[in-house]
């Protein structure tokens, strides 16, 4: 399951370790932002919000289940490491497309895969 060491939890459950923990800031402007004729931008951010991509590479049945299943709701709680912050936090996300391609496929045997990916965006 989780690693100890490496704090990654959907609404109080342990997340298994994903292969890529990719968290970007994302800058969120006013809708009155942009560029004017002389070329000066005017940003007006009005707020930052966190996007994490994820990818958990070669997942078995059971792993992909925990996944797929914890990030299904609309809204879920995230608690992960931040690194602006250097803190554990816990904030709201909810999870953009979501890809399960299948590594393999034996009948009557289980069946595993390749990777599953997508990023969760902070509300």
């Amino acid at each position: 399951m989780a690693d100890a060491t490496f704090p990654f939890k959907v609404d109080n459950v342990d997340m298994p370790c994903p292969s890529k923990f990719a968290v970007g800031i994302q800058d969120v402007s006013a809708s009155d932002s942009g560029r004017v004729e002389s070329g000066l931008m005017y940003k007006n951010r009005v707020t930052q919000k966190v996007k994490i991509d994820l990818e958990w590479v070669a997942v078995s049945n059971e792993d992909a289940s925990t996944i797929l299943t914890a990030f299904d709701p609309e809204y879920f709680e995230v608690y992960y490491h931040d690194p602006k912050t250097n803190s554990n936090v816990t904030k709201t996300f909810y999870r953009g497309d979501a890809s399960a391609p299948y590594y393999w496929w034996v009948t009557g045997r289980s069946f595993n895969y390749q990777t599953i990916s997508f990023s969760i965006i902070e509300r």
